[in-house]
């Protein structure tokens, strides 16, 4: 069962009062106790956020700006650090739109190696279900799949161990967590891996120490002797050029537009300035992950996060939203509903790179359907500041902060 398996989960209201919950503990108490991993259900000090703000069910904006009334920036830095850590890695693969190709052939090549390495396939069996006898490794692989959450710190325990300890290819580890994340997201979920692996920052990896471990797990772990003493990075070949993410300001006055409502982004009913949309649809099918199935749990809360954006986006434009019916293809249901409506053109919040972007891509192409796609002013002012290393656009904080009114 999920760690957030209650009726009310993916939406924007628990969001919000998860936040104001953690907010008290945003500024001094974060900065000294988010790296302890607590255990399953003891995640308090921390917000555990991230699956609604992967979905977009609480902006970025809408935590930053509490935060900083609250705490001030010196008392709570660290929380808007992370904040924009999530969004650096989004502005970084969107530079880099290789990666996530790589990434994505990768795993099928490494998932049909599978089939052919009987020790290679052992191996990776017993890292899933926890049988390696690493007792951390194997309670956070049973956490991963039993709550589909993990701590940050878990996470680049348990990636370390993975690649250098069970020497394991690191675009599977990477594929697990982003089947069994609710907060599974693209850019966030590979560039993690790929800067543990010592891919993001070239030479620059992450090892997990067993001392380490122990402090932050206070003393719940103790795997010293059973994990690899060094890293090596791994190597890769050049990305090639990168790719200057783009901006375009759509000029949609006098358009006719209809609101396309998918997971990536379910804060839809704040996508201003628009025109009176003419409609509303919503993007209900689940999108394929990767070669094997994506946890149910993961697939619920997308899906409930959209229903969240339905019921947001009905109460403040007052229309009824549609959706494909049953067994209905959804390129076809979302092209009858925008010749139904005579629309000039759909328009979604900007679809970062991932499956979403590319399954809507593809349904408007092939019906012939214009996408508008708007990006959101905090995109806007982060991405092209994530052209390199982290600290680039740490540097740049306060006057993105200032920039969006939120200093």
């Amino acid at each position: 069962m999920t760690l957030f398996a209650v009726p009310d989960a993916a939406t924007q209201a628990f969001a919000q009062n998860r936040f104001e919950t953690f907010l008290p503990l945003a500024g001094r108490s974060y900065a000294q106790k988010r790296n302890f991993d607590f255990g399953p259900g003891a995640h308090d000090k921390v917000s555990g956020l991230s699956p609604w703000v992967r979905h977009r069910l609480i902006l970025e904006t809408d935590m930053l700006g509490a935060t900083l009334s609250r705490h001030g920036f010196a008392a709570s830095e660290k929380f808007v650090q992370e904040v924009f850590w999530r969004s650096y890695f989004k502005g970084w693969l969107e530079h880099r739109p290789e990666v996530w190709r790589r990434y994505r052939a990768d795993v099928v090549v490494q998932f049909a190696l599978l089939d052919k390495d009987a020790d290679l396939a052992n191996r990776y069996a017993e890292a899933v279900e926890g049988r390696t006898g690493i007792e951390c490794f194997d309670a956070w692989a049973g956490e991963l799949q039993q709550t589909h959450y993990l701590h940050n710190h878990a996470r680049m325990w348990f990636a370390s161990i993975w690649i250098f300890t069970l020497k394991l290819p690191w675009v599977l580890g990477a594929d697990l967590f982003y089947r069994n994340l609710l907060d599974g997201d693209p850019a966030s979920n590979t560039c993690s891996w790929r800067w543990v692996a010592g891919l993001h920052t070239a030479g620059k990896t992450y090892l997990a120490r067993p001392a380490n471990i122990e402090e932050y797990t206070q003393g719940r772990f103790k795997p010293e002797g059973q994990l690899a003493s060094t890293a090596v990075a791994l190597e890769e070949a050049d990305l090639g050029p990168r790719v200057q993410p783009t901006f375009d300001v759509p000029d949609l006055a006098g358009q006719r537009i209809g609101l396309l409502l998918t997971p990536e982004d379910c804060a839809v009913d704040r996508l201003d300035p628009l025109p009176t949309p003419a409609g509303l649809f919503a993007w209900t099918e689940p999108v394929k992950r990767s070669v094997r199935p994506t946890a149910p749990a993961v697939d619920a809360f997308a899906a409930q996060a959209v229903e969240s954006a339905v019921t947001a986006s009905e109460a403040r434009f007052g229309l009824s939203c549609v959706r494909a019916e049953a067994d209905e293809p959804t390129a076809e249901a979302l092209a009858r509903w925008a010749q139904d409506l005579a629309l000039d053109c759909i328009v979604t919040p900007r679809l970062p790179l991932g499956p979403t972007r590319k399954a809507v891509h593809a349904a408007c192409s092939s019906q012939g359907l214009t996408l508008v796609e708007v990006t959101r002013p905090y995109d806007q002012a982060v991405w092209p500041h994530a052209r390199a290393g982290f600290f680039g656009l740490k540097k740049k904080i306060p006057a993105i902060l200032a920039s969006l009114s939120l200093a």
